[in-house]
């Protein structure tokens, strides 16, 4: 299974002898799956089939989901809005007293008359109700199948860039070790040095007493535990990456464990490219970070 960015867009559109309709879906990361639908009126009983079937394939992400619609039955249907009508004829004797005897209103003078004719809305039967529901919603599964490829696609793209991150971690990994190997014969140079400026008038150190000083900086300065648990951590990266699925939240932890141990290099480090060699691991870490946040 390949890795799934939780970033995509995706938008299908459709229409029958009733409506058009256009589904447009956006995704974004998230710490876990959120769903939120706009669908328009006559479509929101759909909502609970629409999030059932958006978690049957996403585990992760901010999913918003929206449908637009808009009727394309050509016919009208208009009624007389009797009240109105009643109220306009009422008005007559008033007026007849007032200016005298009218000219009766003929049919389409009242007709013309504002809120005299409204139009209908066309009433849809259940059969053509199941049977738009059903375009509607296949027309949805599409769109979701689309977002994934989409998500999908990004997730191949992030995977090389993963494996390259980690490619860097395993190269600056060896480099601290071949200078790791180096320090304890450094370090005892360096406590000669300093031994022979500040007591140059003392007799030398005994050769177990400096021994004994050189194994206790060693000890301090000993990065070879930080430089095994990198390499777990690389090859328990590398796996998850390699296995794909749902791994966005394990990579995250990992993520801290990489970091943890890129610090303690630097902690204990005496060596200033050893440090610089440090600093480049946390670099490249965050790097990897910042990539994982968006894999589902």
């Amino acid at each position: 299974m390949a890795l799934s960015s939780m970033t995509g867009f995706a938008r299908i559109e459709g229409q029958n002898d009733i409506c058009s309709w256009s589904w447009e879906i956006k995704s974004v990361n998230a710490k876990g799956l959120d769903v939120r639908c706009r669908l328009p009126g006559g479509f929101d009983h759909l909502e609970p089939v629409v999030r059932e079937r958006a978690a049957k394939i996403f585990r992760r992400g901010n999913l918003t989901i929206n449908l637009t619609s808009s009727k394309t039955l050509s016919a009208t249907v208009f009624q007389i809005n009797q009240q109105t009508l009643d109220g306009i004829v009422a008005l007559m004797p008033d007026l007849e007293s007032r200016f005298g005897k009218l000219p009766a209103p003929n049919i389409a003078d009242l007709l013309g008359m504002r809120g005299v004719l409204e139009p209908v809305e066309d009433s849809i039967s259940e059969g053509d109700q199941q049977a738009l529901d059903a375009a509607v919603l296949a027309d949805l599964d599409q769109t979701l199948s689309a977002l994934k490829k989409m998500r999908d696609e990004e997730g191949a793209r992030l995977h090389t860039v993963l494996a390259e991150q980690l490619d860097t971690i395993s190269r600056l990994q060896d480099e601290a070790g071949r200078l790791a190997a180096l320090q304890p014969a450094a370090l005892r140079d360096r406590l000669n040095e300093q031994l022979t400026e500040i007591l140059d008038s003392v007799p030398a150190l005994p050769e177990d007493r400096l021994a004994q000083e050189v194994a206790l900086l060693v000890a301090k300065a000993d990065v070879r535990e930080e430089l095994d648990r990198l390499t777990s951590h690389k090859e328990s990266a590398r796996d998850l990456l390699s296995g794909g699925g749902s791994v966005g939240r394990k990579l995250d932890f990992l993520c801290q464990e990489f970091n943890r141990e890129a610090n303690t290099l630097c902690s204990k480090s005496s060596d200033v490219e050893l440090t610089r060699i440090g600093l480049d691991l946390k670099a490249v870490i965050e790097q990897f970070r910042e990539q994982i946040q968006n894999i589902e």
